[in-house]
């Protein structure tokens, strides 16, 4: 059987023949959600004010389906949704069961979180290989301002500052009493470069330090000894979500940020990811390479 909401809206009521949600499904429900909220309205109001089936609004917002077009611009009317931003959430809606998705950088990040972001928000476990910075969930303050700031040359003081809040609000996901997991193995190279000046790093491999032990994080680092490994071709991100869907792949470049999301690509990662494991130090003598890495400087 099929349910059939006032505006006719059809969603499956057996979730075992429902399709999991692509990265762009879960991007225009997330975004659903934030209008609706900036809106300062609630499901049941905004029901009433669409005469979209209440359930049927709550599964578009948690991605179990696709709202039909005119669903959609029922709902953006409602959230005075307009321009580009209406656009490209239409864009979304059309493109939603296309799997895999290279997004550009946005240069707003306050109250409009990038794809990544909210994903990242939404998973349970993290598993993060960097070749060549610390991770961002794992930076300190004065570690981001100047990695921002040298990767990026070209941004005004705004600009840098806006990231820099944008990535310490990120690590609010290790905290609480569901935090996200986190296990993440990173290339000596990330912590032998200095970024920023040797002050900055010592703080910054203190507090990986202490962030590693803490017991829903795992790091772990592949030292130069360890010879050449199959991360070495570029840092990558595996979010895994559990029973709410599949894996979803990350891989961050100078274009944007690269989703994958085909069942291929899911095992061929959390293949090299387990070969990373068995090629990097133990959690006990990585934290040792790092105090010794600390002490040097």
């Amino acid at each position: 059987m099929q349910e059939k909401g006032r505006m006719g809206e059809i969603a499956p009521l057996s979730p075992a023949r429902r399709q999991p949600p692509t990265v762009r499904l879960r991007r225009l429900a997330a975004e659903l959600r934030r209008l609706r909220e900036e809106a300062g309205l609630s499901q049941a109001e905004v029901s009433e004010k669409t005469d979209i089936n209440l359930a049927t609004l709550h599964r578009m917002e948690t991605a179990k389906t696709k709202p039909q077009l005119r669903t959609l611009n029922a709902l953006l009317d409602v959230y005075g949704a307009t321009g580009s931003r209406r656009t490209a959430l239409v864009k979304l809606q059309k493109e939603a069961k296309q799997r895999g998705w290279l997004h550009g950088f946005e240069a707003d990040l306050p109250g409009q979180y990038s794809a990544y972001i909210g994903l990242e928000a939404e998973a349970q476990q993290a598993v993060n290989y960097e070749s060549l910075f610390i991770p961002g969930l794992l930076q300190t303050e004065d570690y981001a301002r100047a990695v921002i700031r040298g990767v990026r040359p070209t941004v005004t003081d705004d600009e840098a500052e806006t990231r820099v809040a944008a990535r310490l609000q990120r690590q609010a996901l290790l905290e609480g009493d569901t935090p996200l997991r986190l296990w993440t193995i990173l290339d000596q190279a990330a912590l032998s470069r200095t970024v920023g000046s040797d002050t900055i790093m010592r703080d910054q491999l203190t507090h990986l330090v202490q962030q590693a032990k803490r017991p829903h994080i795992t790091l772990q680092i592949i030292p130069f000894s360890a010879g050449a490994h199959s991360g070495m071709p570029g840092s990558f991100i595996v979010l895994k979500f559990g029973t709410d869907g599949p894996d979803v792949i990350h891989i961050d470049s100078m274009a944007g940020g690269l989703f994958l999301e085909k069942e291929a690509d899911i095992q061929r990662y959390n293949h090299i990811c387990e070969h990373l494991r068995a090629v990097a130090l133990s959690p006990n003598d990585s934290a040792a390479l790092i105090v010794s890495l600390r002490e040097d400087r």
